[in-house]
């Protein structure tokens, strides 16, 4: 057994808890959302039935408004180890926030690993209407620019938590007074990786204003304050979520459906497109809702977009993704920030460093647009990277040191399935 394989593999299995995998034994000790989705997609290789347990036991979490939401609970943990916890939210064994849609992607890689183990638990006919439901309520309710684009109504929703792009449309949020919370985060990492006491206050104000409002999209507008984002990342991540549904629904039988959902996917990748493309800059931006105004600033996210294969404008974003703003191919992963800002931080939370999930997205986007070498080598550096950090959380874009928490359930999960993956593919297929 390759050394690497197992070593991913024993981080997988001492984070299982019974269930579900949590992102982290100490800094995260729930179920995250788009965390499950990507250690998904190891596990296949490892453990099918547990792949699908993952999906399954977060899909269980559903509101009866399609949203998933972006915390389910273990009722195990003690709830000093985690804020905020439940109490905090006031929604039973969930938060009441989502973040990307990066399931229906996985849900079908998961069955395309074991076919007869997936049709014997009809684990796609199961899941199906529920995708269906989170794509809808983010197509519909999350759609308050009118302009057929999802929002995110708090940071956290990005998964992108620190990024700079919020800087701008948080500026308007009064931070919550520190009095009145423990930061759990500073007593597992150090206080330069995560995000600073200003900005975790005015988190926890978005969050507490957003439940006070009892979590009703339609109120979120008539909020002082309040956080509306049309996320580039979140929306491509949409659109390619809706082409994985039309082929969950091919594999199911239901042609229309599936024809259904190509028309959605098409519909946001145009309106992404439309909304967020700036052709000057050759990339997208993320867009305050409540101002109208772009923001400016060059994160990670606007380079997601590459996922979807038929991106007209994929040259000149992958002429971004390798000019000095990003340099990849010539630094470790995928920087989540510009590094030729001026307040570009290598160690700190989405504002410099590289992340495994970010880079394995982006891979896949190079597949698709015939980047074949870049993409060949954007797996080997982010296997090597992911073993010489001890599966970190994120790591320095320049010198591959590992910050953040260790052991990390996406950073091994995904190094099993770059390890388990060749570069062989380009448009016509895809590796799932």
């Amino acid at each position: 057994m390759d050394v690497t394989w197992g070593s991913a593999e024993a981080v997988l299995a001492d984070n299982w808890i019974g269930a579900s995998t949590v992102p982290s034994r100490g800094l995260y000790p729930h179920q995250w959302s788009w965390d499950s989705a990507f250690i998904a997609f190891g596990l296949r290789h490892l453990a099918p039935e547990r792949a699908r347990r993952e999906l399954v036991t977060l899909f269980s979490a559903q509101w009866r408004d399609g949203r998933v939401p972006h915390i389910l609970f273990n009722p195990d943990t003690p709830p000093e180890a985690y804020f905020p916890g439940p109490a905090f939210w006031r929604a039973g064994r969930t938060s009441g926030l989502v973040q990307p849609p990066v399931h229906a992607r996985a849900v079908l890689a998961v069955h395309r690993a074991d076919p007869a183990g997936s049709g014997a638990e009809t684990f796609l006919a199961t899941l199906y209407p529920k995708l269906k439901a989170w794509h809808g309520y983010l197509r519909t309710y999350r759609d308050a620019g009118g302009r057929g684009l999802a929002s995110i109504v708090h940071p956290w929703e990005s998964g992108m938590d620190n990024s700079p792009a919020w800087d701008g449309p948080l500026s308007r949020v009064t931070p919550a007074d520190p009095a009145g919370f423990v930061r759990r985060d500073l007593q597992h990492g150090h206080a330069a990786d995560r995000p600073s006491d200003e900005d975790y206050g005015r988190y926890v104000r978005l969050a507490s204003a957003y439940r006070d409002c009892g979590y009703l999209d339609e109120r979120w507008a008539d909020v002082d304050g309040g956080f509306t984002v049309e996320d580039p990342g979140l929306n491509a991540l949409l659109a390619d979520a809706e082409l994985a549904l039309a082929e969950i629904a091919d594999v199911l039988g239901l042609p229309a459906a599936a024809a259904t959902h190509r028309d959605s996917a098409a519909r946001v990748a145009k309106a992404l497109q439309e909304t967020l493309w700036d052709s000057a800059s050759g990339f997208f931006f993320a867009r305050d809702v409540r101002t109208g105004e772009r923001t400016r600033e060059y994160t990670c996210a606007g380079l997601l977009p590459l996922v979807l294969p038929d991106l007209a404008v994929a040259p000149a974003l992958l002429a971004t993704a390798t000019g000095p703003r990003f340099r990849l191919g010539q630094v470790h992963g995928v920087p989540s920030y510009d590094l030729t800002a001026a307040d570009f931080d290598p160690g700190r939370y989405w504002r410099g460093p590289s992340w495994f999930n970010v880079g394995w997205l982006v891979r896949q986007g190079l597949l698709h647009h015939g980047e074949h070498a870049l993409a060949a080598w954007l797996r080997d550096d982010l296997v090597a990277t992911a073993t010489g950090t001890g599966f970190a959380e994120y790591a320095d874009p320049f010198t591959g040191t590992g910050h953040g928490a260790r052991s990390f359930g996406w950073t091994a999960a995904l190094t099993v399935d770059l390890m388990s993956t060749k570069d062989t593919q380009g448009r016509q297929g895809r590796q799932d």
